[in-house]
């Protein structure tokens, strides 16, 4: 999507039964995330309340309500991945990148993000760089994951 207004977005869901999902990820495609500031717009667009569409951005994982970082990472928290080692890499993650999980650095250039299933599971721990999934997650390879990408801790 390219300059796509927010109201457009709405109209064009508007009428969708269980349209709201399908927009909010439409306007996070389009941001990066959702603003706090069109919670009231959708609500009205969707006939729905404020708390319903505020709880519906609150409860996914994938939705933001602040601009994500240059780069997100994102570390599986679900059951295979913890067994595997996530919780390690969370750790080293947060002590080489300066940024705690679920939040940007000061810089912006990271997001963390520990999130609950991507998908890898037999092949865990899992992460995702900036919408790329990689399985069999160690330390060593998270270091090489970052020169390749250029991701200066």
């Amino acid at each position: 999507m390219q300059n796509i207004t927010i109201p457009q977005l709405i109209s064009k869901y508007e009428k969708i039964p269980g349209g709201l999902m399908p927009l909010l990820h439409a306007i996070q495609d389009e941001l990066g995330y959702i603003p706090n500031d069109v919670v009231p717009n959708i609500a009205l667009g969707l006939n729905l309340s404020r708390a319903e569409v505020h709880g519906v951005i609150t409860y996914y994982h994938f939705f933001r309500t602040t601009p994500p970082g240059k780069h997100v990472i994102q570390v599986c928290r679900a059951e295979a991945c913890q067994a595997c080692g996530a919780e390690e890499l969370l750790s080293v993650l947060e002590s080489s990148l300066n940024c705690k999980r679920n939040q940007t650095r000061y810089d912006e250039k990271i997001t963390l993000e520990a999130v609950y299933c991507l998908g890898l599971c037999a092949t865990s721990p899992a992460v995702q760089i900036d919408n790329k999934l990689y399985a069999n997650v160690t330390t060593e390879k998270l270091k090489d994951l970052f020169g390749e990408l250029e991701i200066n801790p």
